[in-house]
């Protein structure tokens, strides 16, 4: 059963970049599509980007599009979020979530609806 981590989060000034990372140890995350959640204080959870595992295809919220990039680097098992360009609105803890049951980003990517594993959370704090 495929178990998520998030690592990366942190405390970084607006303009800022974090890069986080989803890991699932001695597990291969390439035949999963993972999406990025994140959920801020008292408002609902965010779809911020998908990645599928077919074709490596990516999906952005567009409050994070040209300042986040969802990547595989090369070694299987990560996920990464790199995020530049913070802003105090981007300040929640980060989720990563595998759908297990298809190849590509569905069409609902960034609601919690096609995923079956979630990991616990890092969180970014964006704040001078």
């Amino acid at each position: 059963q495929v178990q998520l981590v998030e690592s990366g989060g942190g405390l970084v000034q607006p303009g800022g970049s974090l890069r986080l990372s989803c890991a699932a140890a001695a597990h291969s995350l390439d035949y999963y599509v993972i999406a990025w959640f994140r959920q801020a204080p008292g408002k609902e959870r965010e779809g911020v980007a998908c990645i599928s595992s077919s074709d490596d295809s990516t999906y952005y919220a567009d409050s994070v599009k040209g300042r986040f990039t969802i990547s595989r680097p090369n070694d299987k098992f990560t996920v990464s979020l790199q995020m530049n360009d913070l802003k105090s609105e981007d300040t929640a803890d980060y989720y990563c979530a595998a759908d297990v049951t298809y190849w590509l980003c569905t069409s609902d990517w960034a609601t919690a609806e096609p995923y079956e594993r979630w990991g616990q959370g890092t969180r970014v704090t964006v704040s001078s």
